[in-house]
């Protein structure tokens, strides 16, 4: 599994990228829901403590790497009314067992880091811990992976007298996957301060793969807003 994401830069990022869109739309995809949710790939907790907002459900985060879960445990412990109700897992899905399958399931920009073997794997492990009709959400784009391009900055954020910016290029792409490299670099006025690089693979597959794979783990589409996919176990 990849991870693009500088662990200092994951919030500020984040919550000035997709989450706000999330926060608008998901809720009403769980409106149903009472009893428990799956959430898959928690990372620092941003959309964890939403879901506790949103539904009464006792909610199970799996988070494997080990500092944003730090993040995430630390934010539950600003929410004591959350911490009955929040199990953190350090596992990643293809190890998740549960006592009983879950209501839901959501899985929040988490798509580009399954590798096209474990995102196989990982529909029918799903499946046998969703309750029949239960509901899968996930983040979505389709189109496949993006063509490679030059660096170019993608974001930035300033933070006291620091900023927080973050540069990325598409080295490599083929059908499915890219190899990508990104500079998370903080500076102050024309002084860098640090600067990380990560280097790796993403995987965008197209629709009718991710539409067959799906159907033969057991799933059925349902409607969802743009930049999402709802399926409910049939």
């Amino acid at each position: 599994m990849t991870d693009f994401v500088s662990l200092p830069f994951y919030d500020l990022l984040h919550e000035n990228g997709h989450v706000p869109g999330i926060r608008e739309k998901l809720p009403p995809l769980l409106a149903g829901v009472r009893r428990s949710i799956l959430e898959i790939g928690a990372g620092t907790g941003l959309i964890t403590t939403s879901l506790a907002d949103w539904t009464p459900a006792e909610i199970f985060a799996l988070e494997p790497s080990a500092g944003m879960r730090g993040v995430l445990l630390s934010r539950l412990s600003a929410r004591p009314e959350l911490l009955k109700r929040v199990t953190v897992f350090p596992c990643d899905a293809l190890s998740v067992d549960l006592d009983e399958p879950v209501e839901a399931m959501v899985m929040i920009n988490v798509m580009y880091a399954l590798e096209p073997d474990y995102r196989k794997r990982l529909w029918p492990v799903l499946a046998a811990q969703l309750e029949p009709g239960g509901l899968l959400v996930f983040t979505w784009r389709d189109g496949g992976p993006p063509a490679p391009r030059p660096l170019q900055e993608l974001d930035s954020r300033q933070v006291g007298r620091h900023t927080y910016t973050v540069l990325s290029e598409i080295l490599e792409s083929d059908e499915e996957a890219c190899k990508a490299r990104y500079l998370y670099r903080i500076t102050e006025d024309d002084k860098v301060i640090s600067e990380e690089e990560i280097v790796g693979h993403a995987y965008r597959p197209v629709w009718e793969t991710i539409e067959g794979e799906l159907v033969r783990a057991g799933f059925v589409q349902t409607d969802a807003p743009e930049g999402l996919l709802a399926w409910r176990l049939a």
